[in-house]
């Protein structure tokens, strides 16, 4: 069995940070969001994949995977021109995904269920498509299917009044029928190619479209607060903690704290769960749970908590604490304390800064 990854969107609701890199590539727990897919697909035992990008971020994502050699993956990519939906995006990999069945993930969503027994049942059976769903409060933000015995009989995208409570989370078993089914649609108000209707074909023309409902927690990563979700869900899940750099006798560790090589951690408070990065150095601060630090990251004299920090950034001389936040790469706040007191910024386009 074949794998498809798309990662062709363009991030809008996570810029300014996605000027500059993929959504899909934005660490969680320090690993980029896009590992946390793959590993999910490999644990399923798929692990011959084509990620469908963009022409602009294309060279991210060769440059961050490769040939996917060094994750135990063969990993090709296939660039979507437009963004013309879902069901383009699977069309379009046609020359790869040939006649075998294939899984199918949005590169955005996180799900740690473990589904190797349902790509095993979809293999052995005599079924035209599954699809993952999850019970949620508002579906009307979703794609929305309704189920008679298992079977999927109805669906519908971002329905006004929805005929249930069973979200489709962006997991997906196809065969070559569903070609078939893309050929057949028309593209959406929104200009798109949607799976939901390809999917909706094939219920039409009495193909056997089945679904498996996760129990487990899944996240569409694509707003700054789910990222921070994530980011606590998988800290959350940390067994143990474990230092590879130096934390000198005046720094006080409580919980599960991870530090990597090379870092340095002086009179200060670190309360876990957190991770740290490689080649950081942290002096007299306070670094609370739910914090992921990034490789040759600087803190001095502040303090944080639940928020993301990647690669490179620092923070100096901060009087209030950093909360819920996601810093950048490279990103540089400080305060000097002196005055005349006064605030100043260099701050890019659609940046969010409360104060």
């Amino acid at each position: 069995m074949k794998g498809l990854v798309l990662c062709a969107g363009k991030g809008t609701r996570l810029r300014p940070l996605t000027y500059t890199t993929a959504k899909h590539l934005i660490p969680v727990a320090n690993k980029p969001v896009i590992f946390y897919t793959l590993e999910f697909m490999k644990k399923a035992g798929v692990s011959d994949i084509a990620i469908v990008v963009s022409p602009e971020n294309e060279a991210l994502f060769k440059e961050t995977l490769k040939d996917g050699a060094q994750l135990g993956m063969h990993i090709e990519y296939v660039v979507q021109p437009q963004p013309k939906g879902i069901a383009h995006a699977v069309y379009i990999s046609r020359e790869f995904l040939k006649d075998e069945p294939f899984l199918l993930v949005l590169g955005d969503n996180l799900v740690f269920e473990d589904i190797s027994s349902v790509v095993k049942s979809f293999k052995s059976e005599n079924i035209d498509a599954y699809v993952l769903l999850a019970r949620v409060k508002d579906p009307r933000a979703y794609g929305v299917a309704l189920l008679e015995g298992g079977r999927i009989v109805h669906v519908e995208e971002k329905p006004k009044e929805p005929k249930s409570d069973l979200a489709i989370v962006g997991v997906y078993l196809f065969r070559k029928s569903v070609f078939e089914a893309i050929e057949n649609i028309k593209p959406s108000w929104r200009g798109e190619l949607e799976i939901t209707d390809a999917i909706g074909y094939l219920v039409q023309k009495g193909h056997t479209v089945r679904a498996h409902v996760i129990q487990g927690w899944w996240k569409d990563t694509g707003k700054p607060e789910d990222l921070l979700e994530a980011n606590r869900r998988i800290l959350d899940a940390m067994q143990d903690g474990e230092c590879a750099g130096k934390i000198d006798e005046s720094t006080i560790v409580q919980g599960r704290v991870h530090v990597a090589k090379g870092s340095i951690i002086a009179s200060s408070l670190i309360r876990g769960p957190v991770v740290i990065g490689e080649n950081c150095r942290i002096v007299n601060s306070y670094v609370g749970p739910y914090t992921s630090i990034g490789n040759g990251v600087i803190l001095e004299n502040c303090e944080v908590e639940n928020s993301i920090l990647m690669d490179e950034s620092k923070l100096s001389n901060l009087s209030a604490r950093i909360d819920s936040s996601l810093i950048g790469k490279g990103v540089s706040i400080s305060q000097n304390g002196k005055l005349p007191k006064a605030m100043k910024f260099v701050v890019g386009d659609l940046s969010s800064l409360e104060l």
